[in-house]
C-alpha cells in the first residue's frame, strides 16, 4: 500500500479501530520501525487525511515510492509523543546535573570534615601522651582524653567510607551523563554530542565545517544478510570515518548516517579527509563472518558546506544535507561541498 493510497483509505473507516489498523499498515507498507515517533507521524498523517501533511506525503510518494526515514525527518511534522519526550529527557538531565552538583558539594564538605577531624585526632592524641607523662599523671583526664580519640577515629574511618562512597557516585553519575551522549552500537557520539559540540565551537568562534555521510543503499544490506550484518558494517564505517577524521568530531546522527564536525580546517582540507575516508571504506573487502559470503560494494556519499558561527547547528545540517542528495542522485560514492 504506498502512502497516498494509505491516506485516500484512511478516510473511509469508522474511528478508533480502523485508524489503529490502518498505522499498523502504513508502518509495515513503508518499512518503518514501529518507534513511538513513527508511530506518531503515522496517527497525524492518517488521521487527517486531507491535511497538509497528507498532501506532502502523497506528493512525495506518488507512483508507488516508500517513505524513507529521511522523508519523514524532512516533512518536520510537530508530533506531541517526540516533544514529550525530549521535555522529559531534559527533565532527566537536569536532575542528573543537580544531583551531580549535590555530590560534588558532598564529597567537598566531607573531605574538608576529614581533613579537620585528622588535625584534632593528631593535637588531641599529642595532648593525651603530654597529660600521661606528667608526674603522678592525671588518670581520669588521660582515660577522658583517650576516650575522646577512639571515637575521633571512629569518626574518621567513617567518613573515609563516605569519602569512598561520595567518589564513586560522582564517578557513576558522569558515566552516565557521557553514556546519554554516545552511539551504543559504534561507541561514536551520537546526535545530542554532536549538536552540543556544534553549538559549543559557534560560541568560541572557531573555523567550522559540517559533514552529513549516509550509507548507500544499506537497507539492501539488512534486507539480503540481516540486521546483524548491518550493524557490523556500521561499525566498520564509524572506525573508518573515526580514523580518517582523527582530531574531528564524527558521529553517528541516525540509522546510516554519520555527521562530522570539522574544526579548524578549510573547506578543501576537510574534504581532502572526507574523501580519504570514502576510498578506504569503497575499498575493503566486506565478507560475512559466519560463511565467508561477499557483501558486495560497500560505500558512502557525503554532503559537505562550511557552517558560520551565528548560524543553528540545524540549518547547516540541512545544507550539507541537501549536497548529500545531489551526491546520491550524481551516482553515489562521492562528495559533494558547496
Amino acid at each position: 500500500m504506498s502512502g497516498a493510497k494509505a491516506v485516500r483509505v484512511a478516510s473511509g473507516g469508522n474511528p478508533a479501530r480502523r485508524l489503529y489498523d490502518h498505522i499498523g499498515e502504513f508502518l509495515f507498507e513503508q518499512r518503518l520501525e514501529p518507534d513511538p515517533a513513527n508511530f506518531a507521524f503515522a496517527y497525524h498523517l492518517l488521521a487527517d487525511p486531507e491535511g497538509a501533511l497528507a498532501k506532502a506525503v502523497r506528493a512525495l510518494t506518488d507512483g508507488g515510492v516508500r517513505l524513507t526515514q529521511r522523508d519523514i525527518d524532512s516533512l518536520d511534522c510537530d508530533v506531541k509523543p517526540v516533544a514529550s519526550g525530549a521535555a522529559a529527557k531534559e527533565q532527566a538531565d537536569g536532575l542528573v546535573a543537580q544531583t551531580q552538583m549535590q555530590v560534588e558539594g558532598f564529597h567537598d564538605m566531607v573531605a574538608a570534615m576529614r581533613a579537620e577531624t585528622e588535625d584534632f585526632g593528631r593535637d588531641l592524641a599529642a595532648s593525651a601522651k603530654a597529660i600521661g607523662d606528667l608526674p603522678g599523671g592525671i588518670p581520669e583526664v588521660a582515660r577522658l582524653t583517650t576516650e575522646m580519640l577512639e571515637r575521633v577515629r571512629t569518626a574518621e574511618s567513617r567518613l573515609d567510607a563516605a569519602t569512598r562512597e561520595a567518589t564513586e557516585l560522582r564517578s557513576k553519575l558522569e558515566e552516565a551523563r557521557d553514556n546519554a551522549r554516545r552511539d551504543p552500537l559504534t561507541d561514536l557520539p551520537n546526535r545530542r554530542a554532536f549538536e552540543e559540540a556544534f553549538s559549543a565551537q559557534a560560541a568560541s568562534g572557531a573555523t567550522m565545517c559540517l559533514a552529513v555521510c549516509d550509507v548507500d543503499h544499506f537497507k539492501s544490506v539488512n534486507d539480503r544478510f540481516g540486521h546483524a550484518v548491518g550493524d557490523r558494517v556500521l561499525k566498520a564505517i564509524a572506525a573508518a570515518l573515526g580514523e580518517a577524521c582523527a582530531g574531528h568530531l564524527v558521529a553517528r546522527y541516525g540509522g546510516e548516517e554519520f555527521a562530522v564536525l570539522f574544526t579548524g580546517v578549510d573547506k578543501t582540507a576537510a574534504r581532502a579527509t572526507l574523501e580519504t575516508a570514502r576510498a578506504k571504506v569503497a575499498t575493503r573487502n566486506y565478507r560475512v563472518r559466519e560463511g565467508d559470503t561477499p557483501l558486495g560494494e560497500i560505500t558512502f556519499s557525503a554532503g559537505l558546506t562550511v557552517a558560520s558561527v551565528d548560524e543553528m547547528c540545524a540549518t547547516a545540517f540541512q545544507r550539507a544535507d541537501r549536497l548529500l542528495y545531489a551526491a546520491k542522485e550524481g551516482g553515489r560514492n562521492q562528495v559533494r561541498a558547496d
